[in-house]
């Protein structure tokens, strides 16, 4: 008897990568015949990890091994950005991912799979004579720069945001100074010289895994396959896999779905709801929640909008350090607006289930940070967006939603660069909402959903291309 081919995937910690990779597993498993443990690292800070991995196992279709948080405090400076800190995190999680992989009570692997904070465990494929990928949850221009980068830091001087003239890739689209992603910002911090490592580790797989479709980026696609152009660099063939998403779940992080904002939605016409959320990092500048708060209520249209609490905070300081505001609104929102918008809108704090709520017919309109978990979840659901790029790669995102696939509008002025004021809050959302561009742009983002709905479907180009891979298992 042929036993079934088996993928061990490494993910790194955060819901953003969390997701995705529960999602590849679950298409492996249900779709190609594939069994599938993942190796998840632990982390000390997310409740909501914690639940994600509870809820994948209900009912169980794979096996998760939760491998323990390594101490890396003494290899870090406390003030260490994110991409250091899961560097530093995955480079010594491998012993024990090594030991985990290869002991002699687990079934060994006939694929190994890692996400793009794992890619220095890709040796331990070779140990086991198998095929080994690097699994991008993002987009294929995001891909471009990352492998692009080690070029670029032997051609370009001095700092990328500094740059007077936009970035060039072979085949892609020009990167905006002010677009790099952030290990980009500063070339002296160590996350910089991670991402570059990252970007060089590529080639050394057997091939990347996209979570995009064949027709969402057929331009970067073509230049990452052409050995003339960036086929050159990677060297390896590249998977479009995606879209892979979250499917409707109908519960929350507490077991059930918000009974009270659904019923509220279900009494609001199709397509007239706007919805808020800025991510599990999105928070704001008291500032800025002031003018947000403004810019929707003038906007008036209906909305849902996930707060968290300002980064900086108003007049009343000592209420925020106490940490009583966290859960009250009305404490850092503009006085009286909960009341004047309480017909049209609804406040939530902290969190809400957006995958449910972005699939609900009366949403019309998705306000969002354009990660890109969130970007996919929106698309697959035919909602047109706002972009707000607030970090990662998010700025990129935000570039090619808006200005090359049209399913997005952005502000005049990016919100990393200073407050947006409430009247370009204004424009944006009626743009969305109710003018005549907005149903151009919903007309868009509906094409798209039907391409990724097509390319998923059994021969479609993103099932063949899973299949592929999973064939190279056995």
């Amino acid at each position: 008897m042929i036993s079934k081919p088996h993928a061990a995937i490494l993910c790194s910690p955060g819901m953003g990568h969390l997701i995705p990779v529960i999602e590849l597993a679950k298409r492996l498993v249900n779709h190609h015949n594939v069994t599938v443990t993942i190796f998840a690292v632990q982390s000390n800070t997310s409740k909501a990890e914690s639940e994600l991995l509870k809820a994948a196992m209900s009912p169980k279709f794979c096996d998760i091994i939760e491998l323990p948080l390594p101490e890396i405090s003494g290899l870090l400076d406390p003030d260490a950005a994110i991409v250091t800190k899961l560097s530093v995190m995955m480079r010594e999680i491998r012993p024990a991912f090594r030991s985990a992989i290869l002991a002699k009570d687990s079934p060994r692997p006939t694929i190994l799979i890692v996400d793009l904070f794992g890619t220095e465990s890709l040796p331990i494929g070779d140990e086991l004579g198998v095929p080994k990928y690097v699994y991008i949850a993002c987009n294929a221009w995001f891909l471009a720069l990352t492998i692009y980068v080690p070029i670029l830091d032997k051609e370009v001087e001095g700092e990328y945001v500094d740059q007077t003239e936009p970035l060039r890739i072979p085949g892609c689209r020009l990167v905006q100074p002010e677009e790099v992603v952030d290990p980009m910002l500063n070339r002296a911090d160590q996350q910089y010289l991670e991402y570059l490592r990252m970007g060089g580790e590529m080639p050394r797989s057997d091939g990347i895994l996209l979570n995009i479709w064949k027709d969402l980026q057929p331009k970067t696609l073509d230049a990452l396959k052409d050995e003339s152009l960036l086929g050159g660099v990677l060297k390896v063939p590249v998977y479009p896999i995606g879209p892979l998403t979250r499917a409707v779940q109908s519960v929350g992080p507490t077991g059930l779905r918000d009974g009270d904002l659904f019923n509220w939605l279900d009494k609001q016409p199709s397509e007239s709801v706007i919805f808020v959320s800025l991510g599990s990092g999105g928070t704001l500048s008291y500032e800025q929640m002031t003018e947000m708060a403004w810019g929707l209520e003038l906007s008036q249209q209906r909305f849902i909008w996930v707060v968290r609490p300002p980064t900086s905070k108003c007049a009343d300081a000592a209420f925020f350090t106490s940490g009583q505001g966290d859960d009250d609104p009305s404490s850092y929102l503009p006085e009286g607006f909960l009341t004047r918008t309480r017909e049209i809108g609804l406040v939530v704090p902290i969190w809400a289930p957006q995958v449910d709520i972005l699939s609900h017919p009366s949403i019309g309109g998705f306000f969002s940070h354009c990660g890109w978990n969130s970007t996919l979840e929106s698309i697959i659901n035919g909602v047109p967006m706002i972009v707000w790029p607030l970090y990662a790669e998010q700025r990129m995102n935000a570039t090619l939603l808006s200005d090359e696939l049209g399913v997005a509008v952005r502000s005049k002025v990016p919100p990393w660069k200073g407050v947006v004021e409430r009247e370009e809050i204004k424009r944006m959302v009626r743009k969305i909402m109710v003018e005549e561009d907005g149903f151009a742009i919903r007309g868009k983002v509906n094409e798209l959903k039907l391409s990724a709905v097509k390319a998923l479907s059994q021969g479609g180009s993103s099932y063949n291309a899973l299949s592929e891979v999973a064939s190279k298992t056995t």
